[in-house]
């Protein structure tokens, strides 16, 4: 007998921000195998992503690639942090550059992962920031 669980999904819209596609693809895929994520709004580059956050005001959460064409990472923090509108939408960034964590986290970022990302730790990153 399977036993239910009783705590309600969570009906997360979650932002994925990077200008790889296949790392794209491959994150929306990890994030739709989890019964709270709703839905999984690409985009390519800073500059897609702010228009994102400002077009929707139901986005719950956003991974951010830090290097990206047009805009990166670093910027769409600076412009999400500045804008009061916006400033409390969780942001955990994504990169292989370790280097970047402390400035990142120091622009606002709630939390850092390095790439490749692993699906159980992601989701352990989500949980702690979506309670």
């Amino acid at each position: 007998m399977l036993k239910r669980k009783k705590k309600m999904s969570k009906e997360l819209i979650i932002l994925a921000v990077d200008d790889d596609l296949i790392n794209l693809k491959l994150l929306k895929s990890m994030l739709l195998k989890n019964p709270d994520v709703k839905e999984v709004i690409e985009a390519k580059n800073g500059e897609d992503a702010i228009g994102h956050i400002k077009s929707r005001s139901d986005i719950s959460l956003i991974l951010l690639d830090i290097i990206m064409p047009i805009m990166n990472g670093l910027e769409v923090l600076r412009v999400v942090r500045s804008d009061d509108n916006i400033e409390q939408l969780p942001i955990i960034v994504l990169t292989t550059d370790e280097t970047k964590k402390t400035e990142a986290l120091e622009l606002g970022a709630n939390d850092f992962l390095m790439k490749p990302i692993r699906s159980t730790e992601l989701m352990q990153k989500i949980d702690s920031i979506t309670i």
